[in-house]
């Protein structure tokens, strides 16, 4: 009788995590262009306030024992640290860069190149073969990709290089996230793994720019609410109701309502930030959205086989 609820409840996860990630790549953006904040400083106070509060999440609602005992084992401990510098701060700051270079939507966008990185790699490495979805999925991320950056007209780019450069990192860093991850959140709580991970990056990068050192003279209030949203909304609330919503729905639903992300993320730097988003640039959007949603689909009959 409670599944209807429960049901409700994870779609009301999934979508609201969803949009917050996205949203939260636009706040990013407005934070680097109108209040001048540095790169360095917000992914290593992200990450540590955000790694922090997670854990918290775990300690009080979930099984407390995980958090210490991720480190017992010395593979496991040294996996952890890879993850964490490898894995989290390279997804975490290739994304940030791209977004302060260009803008959030184009960054969340050639962020979600990965999964075809991912499709190539396992060809590559023999793990796979290539399927008719797969060359659907590679067709549609370089349509659109094409499209996107150019929006139609190949005598140049309409994104900044350095956007696309780091954008393109950030897919790379999130196929690596993707792929090492697996066998960490095999034996942890989700929680765990990206709580220690967001600490380990956090930490890794303060010897470059440590959190307390920040010219706080030209902040407003505004931008002060602005930088709460980014960490608390758009890192933590996000991750922890994404991870929430797969006790109740399957994970073709979650992958489906994910590509809320992009969307969301497309449309508040286009409507509120007034960027310009021309009529290629939209179908390359489409392209990179219907790559999501096949890939969701396809992963759902391959996990029936």
């Amino acid at each position: 009788m409670n599944k209807p609820t429960n049901r409700r409840t994870g779609l009301f996860f999934v979508i609201t995590g969803a949009i917050l990630w996205g949203v939260g790549g636009t706040v990013a953006q407005k934070l680097f262009q109108q209040y001048a904040i540095d790169v360095d400083w917000l992914v290593t106070t992200r990450l540590l306030i955000a790694g922090f509060l997670l854990l918290t999440v775990q300690f009080f609602l979930k099984e407390r024992s995980q958090i210490l005992g991720v480190w017992k084992n010395r593979r496991t401990a040294i996996q952890l640290i890879i993850f964490g510098l490898l894995g989290m701060l390279a997804v975490q700051y290739t994304y940030m860069a791209s977004i302060s270079y260009g803008n959030a939507a184009v960054a969340t966008l050639l962020q979600y190149l990965a999964p075809v990185m991912i499709i190539v790699y396992l060809i590559l490495r023999k793990q796979t073969v290539l399927t008719r979805q797969d060359l659907l999925t590679v067709s549609l991320a370089l349509v659109g990709c094409f499209f996107l950056l150019t929006n139609g007209s190949i005598s140049g780019l309409s994104v900044p290089t350095l956007a696309i450069i780091w954008g393109v990192l950030s897919g790379l860093a999130l196929a690596f996230y993707t792929l090492y991850a697996i066998p960490l959140l095999a034996q942890y709580d989700s929680l765990v793994v990206v709580g220690w991970a967001m600490i380990i990056g956090g930490f890794a990068l303060s010897f470059i720019h440590p959190p307390w050192q920040m010219d706080c003279t030209g902040l407003t209030l505004e931008s002060y609410l602005y930088l709460v949203f980014v960490i608390l909304f758009g890192t933590m609330i996000a991750f922890w109701f994404y991870i929430e919503s797969l006790q109740s729905l399957s994970p073709k639903e979650t992958s489906l309502l994910g590509s809320l992300e992009p969307l969301a993320a497309v449309v508040t730097t286009v409507i509120w930030l007034k960027e310009p988003f021309g009529f290629f640039q939209w179908i390359g959007t489409a392209c990179i959205i219907g790559m999501i949603l096949v890939l969701a689909l396809n992963k759902k009959s391959s996990s029936k086989n």
